[in-house]
C-alpha cells in the first residue's frame, strides 16, 4: 500500500505550450510500472484553457469547483460545473478550461500507454473558446 499525501508534491504552472491563461497543476499520483493511471488536480483562472489534445486511453474529469467549458472536436462548446464528471474517449480530440468569468478546478485522470498520457496540438482560438 502507498499513501499519497495531499500537498506533498510540488505544484506547477501549466506551460504556455499547453495552456492559454494561468493554470496550476497539482500532481496527485503518477504511475510506476506496471501501473498506468495518473491523476492531477488542475485549477484554471477565469478564461484559461488547455490546447486541443487527445489521450491514448481516454480521460475522465471530475469538476471540483466553479464553472468551465469543454468541447469535443466537431461538437458544441458545453458548460461544466462542480459535481460534473466528463469522459473523453481514447484519441478523442478535445479541450477544457474555465468559464470566462469564474475559475474552475477539476481532477484529471488518464492512463499512460507506451510512455504517453497526452498528445498536445494547437491552441484553442478565442473564437473557438467563445463559440
Amino acid at each position: 500500500m502507498e499513501i499519497f499525501r495531499g500537498g506533498s508534491r510540488p505544484s506547477a504552472i501549466g506551460p504556455a505550450e499547453w495552456f492559454t491563461g494561468r493554470v496550476r497543476i497539482d500532481p496527485l499520483f503518477n504511475p510506476a510500472a506496471p501501473e498506468r493511471v495518473q491523476g492531477a488536480h488542475v485549477t484554471f483562472d477565469p478564461g484559461a484553457r488547455t490546447a486541443w489534445h487527445t489521450h491514448p486511453l481516454g480521460q475522465t474529469l471530475i469538476v471540483t469547483f466553479g464553472r468551465g467549458r469543454v468541447q469535443r472536436e466537431g461538437g458544441p462548446v458545453e458548460e461544466i460545473r462542480a459535481g460534473d464528471v466528463v469522459w473523453f474517449a481514447p484519441q478523442e480530440r478535445h479541450w477544457h478550461g474555465a468559464a470566462r468569468d469564474t475559475g474552475m478546478s477539476h481532477i484529471a485522470l488518464q492512463e499512460v500507454k507506451d510512455g504517453q498520457a497526452v498528445a498536445w496540438a494547437e491552441h484553442v482560438t478565442d473564437a473557438e473558446y467563445s463559440a
